[in-house]
């Protein structure tokens, strides 16, 4: 795609896509559009003027905060992903930030059950024994009867909980606060010190906020039964690197993760080697189920901005 497909005014552009309005689909004949994939150069300066909606090319949030300024009647910025903390300080004061939830709901959902199914059965060990021509056998323990926490239930966790249901697991929800949903109770989360020592997997699915960077110290770890796996595929950030590192030396944890502090993972880190351990590079959203989507978000939206309806999964303004 070129970096830049221009309306015929290009300084009248009011929504600026990462993809052409034709492929999105089901929106107004003649909309004003200018397109940026986040590829290339940004948009030069005479196209954005007049942008009022920005759609956030996904995994170029680093390459559109740069563009955030160049944009004078900016109302709205849709992000592509689920987790915003990496743009929330860049979007300008008076502007509408959203975020993509659901979008990555059945991809990230899919790749946490995969995770843990991958650590409990040893399928990185018989990748490495088929490498090695070697026939290797074992014991290995079953997702079923095991008892799951999720940490942080939203729809993501929601999601994951739907494709545990026929594993026969046993699943404890955790929340910000307590509430009932159509799945159960959901405990808040300072009743973890009580559930932590009950599950045999804590998956985490919180958002990246104040409160949970760095949720998952030493005391979190300590708690944890002995043989437990934790499956992180929210953020890095939510789990302290050295305190994990130290659990997963002694063998007392496995651990499974889409997502690290640092991220990306630099070579010679310590976590690439650390005993029971099994990474993934943050693909998490990244499957043929986000484009569909993500599509239907981004026509959604659109269509609710253009009939002056209230958008949807506003992450700023903040509610009181």
């Amino acid at each position: 795609m070129s970096p830049m497909e221009r309306p015929a005014d290009a300084s009248a552009a009011r929504f600026l896509l990462p993809y052409p309005a034709s492929r999105v689909g089901g929106l107004p004949e003649g909309l004003p559009v200018a397109v940026w994939d986040g590829t290339g150069g940004p948009p030069g300066v005479e196209s954005l003027a007049a942008v009022e909606f920005f759609v956030i090319p996904y995994a170029f949030a680093d390459a559109a905060v740069a563009v955030l300024p160049r944009l004078p009647r900016l109302r709205v910025v849709q992000s592509l992903s689920a987790g915003v903390d990496d743009l929330v300080k860049y979007v300008p004061s008076g502007a509408v930030l959203c975020n993509a939830r659901k979008v990555h709901d059945a991809s990230t959902a899919e790749l946490g059950v995969s995770l843990a199914l991958a650590s409990l059965r040893g399928i990185p060990d018989f990748v490495r024994a088929q490498d090695a021509e070697e026939w290797r056998t074992g014991f290995r323990p079953a997702l079923a009867d095991r008892t799951v926490l999720l940490v942080g239930y939203g729809s993501i966790a929601a999601a994951v909980e739907d494709r545990l249901t026929p594993f026969e697991c046993k699943v404890l929800r955790v929340a910000r606060t307590a509430r009932t949903t159509a799945h159960g109770a959901v405990h808040a989360l300072i009743d973890l010190p009580e559930l932590l020592p009950r599950a045999d997997i804590v998956m985490l699915t919180v958002p990246l906020t104040q409160d949970t960077r760095g949720l998952v110290d030493a005391g979190f770890l300590a708690l944890m039964q002995d043989g437990a796996l934790l499956v992180n595929v929210s953020r890095g950030a939510v789990v302290d690197t050295d305190a994990l590192l130290a659990e997963l030396r002694t063998g007392r944890l496995s651990a499974a993760l889409d997502v690290t502090d640092p991220e990306p993972l630099p070579a010679g880190h310590p976590l690439w080697h650390a005993p029971n351990t099994l990474i993934s590079p943050h693909v998490g959203g990244n499957s043929s189920a986000f484009l569909p989507r993500a599509m239907r978000l981004i026509r959604t939206q659109l269509l609710r901005y253009l009939a002056g309806e209230p958008l949807e999964n506003i992450v700023l303004p903040r509610k009181p």
